[in-house]
């Protein structure tokens, strides 16, 4: 097993160079040289389900280069594993950082800076026979947003940044990692699930975290809710208002979970659906349940989880509750722009 999740690393590598070096003419025949004939890809909003590289070619990376020229990888986190949650044993591929870029021109309405700008993104890569076969790429869309001086969402309660990598500086794993080390840090990310899984027992949300998260644990949250350092403010700025936002829960599963060293993740499609009966994010309360496509991944200290860099596609979770924030964007840049010219003459 050694040997294949080495060779799913290298090829997983190779294609991310040869993408990222790629004209526009030459995507074709890097999604032909890398990936199957049946690839399978999923995409935050709007991109979402898309079934084959073509399509992926002219619908993410051929406007997401135009947009962004000199595109720039910057990883912060590179790891393979076995799926423990397929009985076949699938081999997955993570890749974690920014896609970094000078913001040229205008990319899903969100007007163009013409300064750099970072995308964070997250990738799980699905490899089968030599072959990349699956995909899931989030990317945290709305940080492009405020970036823009757009910002779409309602002040957060954490801080909006670009959000670093680990502070060990060793997420970056091109060679494999002792199995122990891994099993240790899947055992600790499975304890966490379960611990947190209730929201009804005896103890308080800061004795819940402590179970498992450092005192002084960072969860790298997505735009919109934002970053929090050590339990007591992660409860106050995050996770005690997502309880108090919703009423109930359905714990939909995961796609793949799996860990390598002192790194794990998993993502789900969905992993959750909600019921926002105490209103999310300036969002009406709603008896209606809502998916939640997430990723998490997470660093290990010891025995308890110090770091988690969270992915939520929070553009579908508001566009299944009737607000299209990128079509309200485009809508108001159109506007804006008829005002001008009408203002000109």
């Amino acid at each position: 097993m050694s040997a294949v999740l080495q060779q799913a690393k290298e090829k997983v590598w190779s294609f991310y160079q040869a993408l990222d070096a790629a004209k526009d003419d030459q995507l074709e025949a890097v999604f032909g040289e890398f990936c199957s004939p049946d690839y399978r890809f999923r995409g935050c909003y709007p991109f979402n389900e898309i079934d084959n590289a073509g399509d992926v070619i002219k619908t993410v990376w051929q406007p997401l280069k135009a947009s962004f020229r000199a595109l720039q990888r910057r990883q912060d986190i590179f790891m393979a594993g076995e799926n423990s949650l397929d009985e076949d044993g699938s081999i997955w591929v993570v890749s974690m950082g920014h896609l970094m870029g000078l913001f040229d021109q205008h990319w899903l309405g969100i007007p163009r800076t013409g300064r750099m700008a970072f995308l964070r993104y997250c990738e799980f890569t699905q490899v089968v026979d030599g072959k990349i076969a699956e995909s899931a790429f989030f990317a945290d869309i709305p940080g492009i947003m405020v970036q823009a001086g757009v910002n779409p969402f309602p002040p957060q309660s954490g801080a909006q940044l670009i959000q670093p990598g680990p502070i060990t500086h060793d997420g970056i794993m091109t060679t494999l990692q002792p199995t122990q080390e891994g099993e240790k840090t899947l055992n600790v990310i499975n304890k966490m699930i379960s611990d947190l899984g209730n929201w009804d027992n005896k103890l308080s949300l800061e004795e819940e975290l402590a179970l498992t998260w450092h005192d002084d644990m960072i969860w790298w949250g997505p735009t919109g809710i934002g970053a929090s350092y050590t339990i007591e403010r992660y409860a106050k700025q995050h996770s005690g208002i997502f309880r108090a936002s919703f009423s109930d829960r359905i714990f939909n599963g995961h796609v793949c979970k799996f860990a390598e060293g002192h790194f794990g993740g998993f993502f789900g499609w969905p992993n959750l659906s909600l019921k926002p009966s105490g209103g999310f994010m300036g969002m009406a309360a709603s008896d209606n349940y809502f998916d939640m496509r997430v990723i998490d991944i997470y660093r290990r200290d010891g025995d308890k989880l110090a770091e988690n860099w969270v992915f939520i596609d929070l553009l579908y979770f508001f566009r299944q509750q009737g607000i299209d924030i990128l079509a309200r964007n485009q809508q108001l840049s159109a506007d804006s722009q008829s005002e001008v010219t009408n203002r000109c003459y």
